[in-house]
């Protein structure tokens, strides 16, 4: 059993053919996917299509469109929280990379998502790129009203690390630990307990190496699964149990197991 905790099925490279993508992770082993908002539409989306196919949402500005986040919109994205496939506010965050918003504006947005979270009881996916001090900064002001947070694709180092994990947060391993060139990365995802630990594909972005180039989805997650285990010097089996377990208590979620698993373990 395996959960994607991070995909982005809402978007429109997955309009003509969720289904399929859905039936091809189930077939792999994905018993379960977050799928993710960026913005006001793709909120929307997301959780019309959590509703449709029994999967779980989340509703945010991404900091790329902080700048767009009205009054209004903020007023809907609390409306999408009332639905119960919602299950946490993301993602949001800060990105200094791009800076497609001014960054006043994204702190903003930031802010008031994270007290969105705070008042429906929701945990936050949180975006951080290049930004990481303010990032930090902001999350250790709300920490304790939170009902936990995950760094989506984390890549602050160890010692950022090591300020989450007392924060109680958790750290979602992505496609990126397979590529050649992220010995850094793999040696922080090394350092992170198991038991803080989630997987997500990003889809349709951050491709595992060994299928790179090709459109990344949930199916997919498998591949990062293995490189974990390897990481870990664990076996696929407790990688994908302890990362479902963690995501179904970050998220609150009820898992079912996957047609696969049934057979695989023998269950009726």
């Amino acid at each position: 059993m395996l959960v994607d905790t991070h995909a982005h099925l809402e978007l429109p490279q997955f309009e003509s053919d969720v289904e399929d993508v859905l039936r091809r992770a189930a077939d792999a082993g994905v018993s379960h996917i977050v799928i993710i908002g960026i913005d006001l539409a793709s909120s929307r989306r997301a959780v019309e299509l959590a509703e449709r196919n029994g999967l779980s949402a989340t509703v945010a500005f991404h900091p790329h469109v902080a700048s767009s986040l009205s009054e209004e919109a903020l007023n809907e994205l609390r409306e999408l929280t009332l639905s119960d496939v919602v299950v946490a506010v993301g993602e949001t965050g800060l990105d200094y990379y791009r800076n497609l918003s001014p960054r006043d504006a994204q702190i903003e947005a930031f802010r008031r998502q994270l007290e969105l979270a705070v008042a429906r009881r929701l945990p936050a996916v949180i975006h951080d790129r290049n930004a990481h001090d303010d990032v930090a900064s902001i999350l250790r002001e709300y920490a304790a009203q939170l009902c936990g947070a995950v760094l989506h694709c984390y890549s602050g180092g160890i010692e950022l690390a090591r300020t989450y994990l007392d924060l109680g947060f958790y750290f979602s391993a992505s496609g990126q630990i397979t590529y050649p060139r992220a010995d850094t990365l793999r040696e922080t995802i090394s350092s992170i307990p198991i038991e803080k630990l989630l997987l997500e594909t990003d889809a349709p972005y951050l491709t595992p190496q060994a299928v790179r180039g090709r459109r990344n989805e949930p199916r997919f997650l498998t591949h990062t699964a293995r490189c974990l285990a390897e990481l870990k010097g664990m076996s696929y089996d407790d990688v994908c149990r302890i990362t479902s377990s963690n995501a179904a208590r970050l998220f609150a979620v009820e898992l079912k197991a996957t047609a696969r698993d049934r057979v695989r373990h023998g269950a009726d």
